[in-house]
């Protein structure tokens, strides 16, 4: 258990105990002992309502019930330096703060494992993020998902998820046909052919580039094969050379994947058609009209759903059940899927669809993220100057390099609509985030070498008692809440607090750091203190920093 985990669960003990001393309530009928942190500092460190709960089974008024709990509380047990009642029986508590020197220990012995847990252990977790037809380049809505979506992945994984990142490749659609029919047409063209391009084909640069590469190395050798041929030709290079590009931009985006699965395997492997055929042993489908539908209504959708259409082809949904079927039966016990705003109605046709083939719907849960406009100048940019199309994840790392872009797609909630202002993250300033953020991390470092150079390091033996002003106990709170906050990023699916949480210590960090001389030649005793205080931030930083996959320079 971490320190501050430790201290909490202390303090409820002693609530519970001092309830039971004053007599309020028989023990076996206490209620379990809540500890919140108020939101403003005046009123103490942590605040519970159990006086609230009790007024019923006790019988008297939570003001007269919190009275007699402070007053039969064993303070020195519960390391509280004071209890007050407040209001109509809230009672708050301010820590010893010798109780919290032990976090500083904490740190600096698990150093770049500090934060992790085992909350989640035991549960495992497929994310699905990204995903985008391998027929261009990601765009900024991709960016964000990547971000987001790597970024619960590392913080899952460090409160002890077994986790596991996929890319699920859409290619099996009519997307990738008119992909396929537009590399045959710009090869033909090379050649010299007439060869217009489909109606719903793909015109950009990159095509016609890989057109020319292969007129170029093949000549014509492509081009006198029977045309079912050529086409499965086409489709498989055009295929592998705009993956090959998505790949290489998420890994410059540090976004790395366990899997890429392919809808074509679903097809291969006669797993569409097994779950179709399970669907229709659950009695969850009909025909009508030609087509095969869905009773998706009877699960919660608000209508039916067509799975096969007259023509004999798969809707979307087909495939995607088949898909997410395949993830359960791979034994994971948790679905995530980071998609786009224009998902958001899919949400309760897929649940439905688990529901029917006797999973729990619960077992998927949905990230639904909302879109990001880009500003520079204060104006609203719209288009790529390059191409004229959505600005590129790649040209958004080229602008901004890929710290800034990470830091700011993931520092809001995913339902929140992202506003991203390309000059402020740039700037060497306070007001950019992520500079603020790095910048107290190589802060840090640099304190550290000029200490080493006075022949004074970080010590997790240092006699701690010399910290006593406020903004040293603030920040040794702050340190003390990393586990639970990266904990409860993950239940909640939230990555943006541990953004926010890196942030705020900077804050403290930065506002410590110009008030106090950390390092004074004639208290070696307190700069020893000060200096295992200060590398337990830099530590907790370059942490956190790393959960959402931006770096922790030592130098700026």
């Amino acid at each position: 258990m971490h320190t501050l985990d430790k201290i909490k669960e202390t303090l409820k003990q002693e609530i519970y105990a001092a309830a039971i001393r004053a007599g309020l309530i028989e023990p076996e009928l206490m209620p379990a002992v809540e500890l919140e942190t108020p939101r403003h500092k005046e009123h103490g460190d942590f605040a519970t309502n159990i006086a609230m709960q009790l007024a019923k089974p006790a019988r008297k008024p939570p003001r007269q019930i919190a009275e007699a709990i402070a007053a039969n509380l064993d303070t020195a047990k519960a390391q509280v330096s004071a209890v007050e009642v407040a209001g109509p029986g809230f009672i708050n508590f301010r820590l010893d703060r010798s109780c919290l020197y032990p976090v500083i220990a904490e740190v600096l012995r698990a150093g770049s494992e500090y934060g992790r847990s085992e909350y989640g252990r035991g549960r495992r977790v497929n994310i699905e993020f990204v995903s985008a037809n391998p027929t261009g380049d990601l765009h900024i809505g991709h960016a964000r998902n990547a971000a987001v979506g790597d970024s619960l992945s590392r913080i899952m994984a460090a409160a002890g998820y077994d986790v596991h990142r996929e890319y699920y490749i859409n290619d099996a659609g009519n997307q990738i046909h008119n992909l396929a029919l537009s590399l045959e047409a710009r090869y033909l063209q090379a050649l010299g052919q007439q060869c217009p391009l489909p109606e719903d084909g793909y015109h950009g640069s990159d095509i016609a580039a890989m057109g020319s590469k292969l007129a170029a190395e093949h000549g014509r050798a492509y081009a006198d094969l029977p045309r079912d041929e050529r086409l499965r030709i086409m489709r498989q290079y055009a295929l592998e050379q705009e993956l090959r590009k998505l790949k290489q931009d998420l890994s410059d985006f540090r976004v790395e994947f366990d899997t890429w699965f392919s809808e074509t395997s679903l097809y291969e492997s006669g797993k569409l058609e097994a779950t179709l055929a399970l669907l229709k042993d659950k009695g969850a489908t009909y025909e009508k009209d030609g087509a095969v539908w869905f009773k998706s209504s009877a699960y919660g959708d608000d209508k039916d759903r067509v799975l096969i259409k007259q023509d004999g082809s798969c809707t979307y949904l087909m495939p995607d059940i088949a898909y997410h079927r395949d993830k359960l039966e791979r034994g994971f016990d948790t679905l995530i899927n980071v998609w786009g705003a224009d998902h958001h109605g899919y949400v309760a046709r897929l649940r439905a669809a688990l529901a029917a083939m006797g999973y729990d719907p619960q077992q998927l849960q949905i990230l639904i993220m909302q879109l990001v406009s880009l500003y520079q100048r204060g104006e609203k940019v719209k288009m790529s100057k390059r191409t004229g199309k959505a600005v590129t994840l790649r040209e958004l790392i080229e602008e901004v390099g890929a710290d800034a872009a990470r830091y700011f797609l993931t520092m809001l909630s995913a339902d929140s609509q992202l506003d991203f202002d390309l000059d402020l993250a740039v700037s060497r300033s306070n007001d950019n985030p992520v500079f603020y953020v790095q910048y107290a991390h190589a802060r840090l470092c640099s304190l550290e070498e000029k200490a080493r150079s006075a022949g004074l390091t970080a010590s997790a033996e240092a006699d701690f008692s010399s910290l006593t002003l406020d903004k040293e106990l603030d920040l040794l709170k702050l340190l003390g809440e990393f586990p639970a906050v990266v904990a409860e990023a993950a239940e909640r699916l939230a990555p943006h607090r541990v953004a926010n949480y890196v942030f705020e210590l900077a804050a403290l960090l930065h506002s410590y750091y110009n008030a106090q001389r950390v390092i004074d030649p004639e208290d070696t005793e307190k700069s020893q203190a000060r200096l295992a205080l200060m590398k337990a931030v830099q530590i907790t930083i370059g942490n956190a920093l790393n959960l959402i996959g931006v770096t922790a320079p030592r130098q700026m």
